[in-house]
């Protein structure tokens, strides 16, 4: 019997997940500041003060305790409400309207990447039965629609100035990607088909581009959705718009077309793209350099730029490796996701400190000249909630579906 065969769906393998699970929501605990924000997290899960507040931080922690909650873990409803009420107040800008990046800088720029996962928390929280979740929802869905929705294209905008006079030039695929996973959890919350059909409209568009681009996902345009491939060639490990492809883009766009498959007119041809990002994404990203891991990003023939490894690429390919064997039956992805899995407990989690190790160089060896500490659990968190879990157009609905009627794999 394949070894790998023995991983997805397994009771022994679901309850290491489970185990896994709980260790992450442990090291976040103290996640959540006096002001309710959530705090930059070091090494040790201790709040690191010399970085400021951040609002999709605390967004995606917010999220990450709903969903802690929805599985039935004590204390993760109070730190998911703390947060919750965080973003509704301490977040939000009182004079402008929307919500700043962080609460120590009301003058930055205001994000769609941001407005993501103020949207992904409160539909969460709202799944999760909070009606202040409800009602900030609600608010933010209002404002996406006005600001950052452009209907000429049915895509989203990057980003404004901080009292809204200035739309900003540049479009940008990562804060789209993550606008579509806001947009499938809101319309699973809301009951509004509008949020899923804009989240499908943008996953075509992605689809179009990768298709003609060797199924390379093409990260930076201008207003007009004109493609940029030299932007930040001159920086190309920048945190939230590296040059080139992006690897863990490449599996986190393919999970999310997965999801959105059976909502589109064509799910066999999502379903396909899907496939072919994961395909992709394994074969340029994979142990590219002799040693295991994911290189971040490469150039579009396909050749690595930067070799870092960063731990939410490994979750991001982990995830979408089950998902696509959820949806196929196809075994070669069990194989992947078997050894990822195993790359994953080698290299990236943490059992003396808490959670996983955020980067690590070329040789596997941890590094921070991308991201310092561990400042959230979103990427592990949701890799390990997917993987135990069918799949389904946003997390929350499948932990709620799972809840209803408890299946597994395989």
């Amino acid at each position: 019997m394949n070894t790998a065969k023995r991983w997805l769906g397994t009771g022994s393998h679901n309850g290491w997940l489970m185990t896994e699970e709980l260790r992450l929501l442990d090291f976040g605990r103290n996640v959540v500041r006096d002001d309710g924000l959530a705090a930059w997290l070091d090494d040790l899960g201790n709040p690191d003060a010399s970085q400021p507040a951040h609002t999709w931080i605390t967004a995606r922690m917010a999220h990450v305790y709903y969903l802690g909650g929805l599985r039935g873990v004590p204390g993760s409803d109070p730190i998911a409400r703390r947060l919750l009420r965080g973003l509704r107040d301490a977040a939000r800008d009182a004079q402008f309207g929307g919500w700043s990046e962080s609460a120590a800088d009301r003058a930055a720029d205001k994000s769609a990447y941001t407005h993501a996962f103020v949207v992904l928390a409160a539909s969460t929280g709202t799944m999760a039965g909070d009606a202040a979740a409800a009602e900030l929802l609600q608010d933010a869905l209002r404002l996406v629609d006005e600001r950052f929705w452009d209907p000429a294209f049915e895509r989203f905008r990057d980003a404004w100035s901080n009292d809204w006079s200035t739309l900003r030039s540049y479009r940008g695929i990562n804060a789209n990607m993550h606008m579509v996973e806001a947009m499938l959890a809101a319309s699973d919350a809301t009951g509004d088909p509008e949020w899923a059909r804009r989240a499908v409209a943008v996953c075509q568009f992605v689809i179009d581009r990768a298709s003609a681009n060797d199924w390379r996902i093409e990260e930076h345009f201008d207003e007009n959705w004109i493609a940029d491939p030299e932007f930040n060639a001159d920086h190309p490990a920048d945190q939230f718009k590296p040059y080139g492809a992006t690897v863990g883009h490449g599996f986190e766009w393919s999970r999310l077309i997965a999801q959105a498959a059976a909502l589109s007119a064509d799910p066999s041809a999502f379903l396909s793209a899907a496939q072919q990002l994961f395909s992709t994404a394994a074969d340029d990203g994979w142990a590219r350099d002799g040693a295991p891991g994911f290189v971040y990003t490469t150039n579009w023939n396909g050749t690595p730029v930067v070799a870092d490894r960063l731990h939410w690429v490994v979750a991001e390919a982990i995830a979408a490796a089950a998902v696509l064997f959820s949806l196929t039956g196809n075994d070669s992805y069990v194989a992947r996701y078997a050894e990822w899995w195993d790359y994953a407990a080698t290299y990236l989690i943490d059992r003396d400190r808490g959670s996983w190790r955020h980067q690590l160089d070329a040789h596997n060896q941890p590094d921070s000249t991308v991201w310092a500490g561990k400042p959230d659990i979103y990427h592990a968190y949701q890799a390990v909630l997917i993987c135990e879990l069918p799949p389904a157009t946003s997390v929350a609905a499948a932990v709620i579906a799972d809840a209803a009627h408890p299946a597994s794999r395989g």
